[in-house]
Order: structure tokens, then sequence, then C-alpha cells
């Protein structure tokens, strides 16, 4: 509920900073609500959620010890070992340990059916994975991408969470179905974005010296760098992305 709180107040204040913006400076960053509320919606795992809900209904915040506005809410080592594999996953994917009250004004927001966006918004709002979550993912990442795939068939949806986590552990073995799903839900251009990411991430050469990648990744973008969205750079992220498989495949 705070974290919901904290969210609509964020919510609201980007809102009126992209109003005043719009108006007096005649500025293209107006933030459209429902593109953010689209870009970090997250799917929700079903293994073992009613128990993983009720365990983290029971935490409580502990403070930065060195008095920063950073907070940890995380089960006790017992409680998170006592958890099967499938239950950590649903815990991750639906609560992240250490929080931070910080709310970024996401800039550009509007019209995202036309563009590629460089970066996933993110879907934690103002909290991120602790070391040990990121480690259970990294450890696990071959069962964490099968329950990945079993969630997106039934659910048709792979929300930020699951493209975050794809991003975490390197997951270039799911390029085809990541494609494969990108075809079949056009309005999520995130799904895009995250093969971007994953060629970044292996430095796939054909991408790192394309002049994609300096628009988004270079030494003059921003975070919300994006491309122009159509069939043709649909189709080359495709490609390209097919290539950086059947490279990484290969070795």
């Amino acid at each position: 509920m705070r974290s919901l709180i904290l969210l609509f107040i964020c919510l609201g204040s980007w809102t009126w900073a992209f109003a005043q913006t719009e108006n007096e400076e005649g500025s293209n960053y107006m933030m459209d609500p429902a593109a953010i509320e689209f870009r970090t919606k997250m799917t929700i795992p079903p293994y073992g959620l009613a128990k993983v809900k009720a365990l983290i209904a029971k935490l409580s915040p502990v403070g930065d010890k060195d008095g920063g506005e950073t907070s940890v809410l995380a089960l006790s080592a017992t409680d998170f070992k006592n958890l099967s594999l499938r239950e950590k996953f649903t815990y991750t994917m639906i609560h992240a340990e250490v929080n931070a009250q910080n709310c970024d004004i996401p800039e550009n927001q509007k019209a995202i059916d036309k563009k590629i966006f460089g970066k996933l918004l993110g879907g934690f709002n103002e909290a991120w994975w602790s070391e040990r979550q990121t480690d259970f993912l990294q450890e696990n990442r071959d069962s964490v991408m099968k329950l990945i795939q079993e969630s997106v068939l039934r659910s048709k949806r792979m929300g930020v969470n699951y493209k975050e986590t794809i991003e975490q552990i390197n997951g270039w073995q799911m390029i085809p179905f990541i494609i494969e799903y990108a075809k079949k839900t056009p309005k999520d251009k995130d799904a895009l974005t995250l093969l971007l990411l994953l060629m970044k991430r292996g430095e796939y050469s054909e991408f790192m010296k394309s002049t994609s990648f300096k628009k988004l990744y270079g030494e003059t973008s921003n975070y919300y760098a994006y491309l122009d969205y159509n069939k043709e750079n649909e189709a080359l992220i495709y490609r390209r992305a097919m290539g950086y498989y059947n490279e990484k495949k290969g070795k």
C-alpha cells in the first residue's frame, strides 16, 4: 500500500511537472500516465502466490544503518531458504527487497507505439532487487527462463519484471521466444527494447557498430533515447538479434 501511495504521488508530480513544461516552454516531454502504466505493468506468477503475499504482508522495513534513505524489506534468511524454487521466483518477481524513496520523472512517455526505447522503464518504481535475489536468479537461470516462458504462454503477457529478469541473467537463449512474443504482441514495443539490451550486454559487434547503438547508448544519448518505430527498424532488430543468437549458440 505504501509503495502504491508513493507511486500516485510520483505520478501526480510527473503530470504537474510536464504540464508546466508543455505549457510554458512548448516541450515535447509531456508524460502520459497510461503509457507509464503500460510500460511498468508486471506479470504476477501464480506459483505459491497466496503464501508469498502473506509472508510479504508481515515484513517490516529495516532502515539504512548509516542513516540514509535506503531501507530493506526482506524475508529472514530462514524463511527465504525454506521457499521452494518456484516460490522464490514469485517472491522475487513481485517484491524487490531494497527500497529507496526516489521519484524519477520518466520523460518522453507519450506516443509509445511509435517509439522503441533503449531502456526499460522499470516496474518496482522505488525499489530494486537485493544481492541474494539477483544471485538466486543467476544461479537458477535455466529454471527461471523456463518459468518465464511457461508464465508468458499462459498469460500472453511479458511484464517488465520478466523483461528485467531476462536482462539481469543475460538470457540470450530466449531471443527466439522473445521475437515470437513480440510478433504476437505488437503493442508491447519493450519486447524490442529487451532484444536491444541483450545485444548490448553481449557486445554483439554488428549492433555495437551500428547507428542504432550510437543513438541509443552513445556518448550523446540519454536514458530516454529511442528509435522511431517502423517495420524496417523492427525487422532490423529481429535480424540482428537472431544473428547474435546464432553466433552465441555456435560457440
